[in-house]
């Protein structure tokens, strides 16, 4: 027997389990991966559901081989990717520049919102005022007009009566031709701080011996005009000698002169409270109406009495050193004596109820 004729044994098994089969006559048949005989049919050798298994190349070639132009294709694309990023950024000009990694929205107490980091303007915190030391300087503040018109009008309004008593002191508010009203927020705003400064219970009808009322404009007489003042017809009407601004109480003429540059600005020993400046400021000069003259501090430490002249400050060494330098020497004593400021004339009365 030839080599032709020898069968070729294969190392396969077969699919579905059987084994090679020999052909009737006692011809071998082909097997798989074997030499196929003369007298054989040509057979496939290629299985599809099992594909052969090349060993690929390892190293740069395999991976040449296996991703081809891809390999080339991959550092352009992140070389773009990066160039495109790199110009986006740069379109957003301040903003991203501006930015800072890590920086989000703080949420505040009332809900809003403010940017993080450092803030582009902070506060600058007031220092502790020395009373003991020269206070009567203007404070720094708000503008208002220096000069106006030398005359007033009338600023309507009412009110009831205000305290107890039978001695009832009526009272017109009036502010001067020419002056800038929003300095002061308007006739109205000035008037009614007039009227609730009156008829507070710490003011001068807690004591019971006098009621006030405010009157219309027209009303014939009133004991006093309240009047809202510049300085250069502050100075002429009440004089000037203490060159420090301030209000009065002019006698001939019925009238409270307050001071719009005090008004505006307060008095440094009442440490930017204009509010409380404010009140002061009324119910001292109402106080000389009353017929009350200036004293000095009485305790040192305690509230200054209302008749302090607080706009100049509330140490007895300061405030008398400018009367004496006027001629003034008995309305307050240099005794070393130092007292807080204070709006009214009984500070621990309460409203009734």
């Amino acid at each position: 027997m030839g080599p032709a004729d020898t069968p070729s044994r294969s190392t396969d098994s077969d699919p579905d389990g059987e084994s090679g089969a020999t052909a009737a006559g006692g011809a071998d048949r082909h097997r798989r991966g074997g030499r196929r005989s003369a007298g054989e049919p040509l057979a496939a050798s290629w299985r599809p559901d099992r594909p052969e298994r090349r060993e690929r190349p390892r190293g740069v070639r395999g991976v040449l081989t296996t991703y081809g132009w891809r390999v080339y294709a991959l550092p352009a694309l992140v070389a773009v990717t990066a160039l495109v990023v790199v110009q986006t950024a740069g379109d957003k000009g301040g903003d991203a520049a501006a930015a800072t990694p890590g920086q989000q929205a703080l949420v505040t107490d009332d809900g809003s919102t403010v940017d993080a980091g450092p803030p582009v303007a902070t506060e600058q915190p007031a220092k502790p005022v020395d009373a003991g030391v020269p206070t009567a300087d203007l404070p720094a503040g708000g503008p208002f007009t220096q000069a106006g018109a030398g005359r007033w009008h009338g600023v309507a309004g009412e009110t009831a009566k205000v305290g107890g008593a039978a001695t009832v002191y009526t009272y017109t508010v009036e502010v001067e031709d020419g002056i800038d009203p929003s300095s002061y927020g308007g006739d109205d705003a000035f008037g009614k701080l007039i009227d609730s400064t009156l008829a507070d219970p710490r003011g001068w009808t807690s004591g019971g011996q006098i009621a006030v009322q405010r009157v219309q404009p027209g009303f014939a007489n009133p004991t006093m005009r309240i009047s809202l003042t510049s300085p250069e017809t502050t100075h002429r009407i009440c004089g000037y000698s203490i060159k420090y601004e301030s209000s009065c109480w002019q006698s001939d003429e019925d009238r409270v002169v307050v001071n719009l540059a005090r008004w505006v600005r307060g008095a440094v020993v009442f440490d930017g409270d204009m509010l409380t400046y404010r009140q002061y400021a009324i119910n001292h000069e109402v106080g000389h109406a009353f017929r009350n003259k200036h004293v000095g501090c009485a305790q040192a430490g305690a509230l200054a009495p209302v008749m302090m002249q607080q706009s100049f400050g509330v140490a007895n060494d300061y405030v008398a050193a400018l009367n004496r330098a006027v001629g003034l020497t008995d309305a307050v004593k240099s005794d070393g004596l130092v007292c807080k400021p204070n709006a009214w004339p009984n500070p621990t009365a309460r409203a009734a109820g």
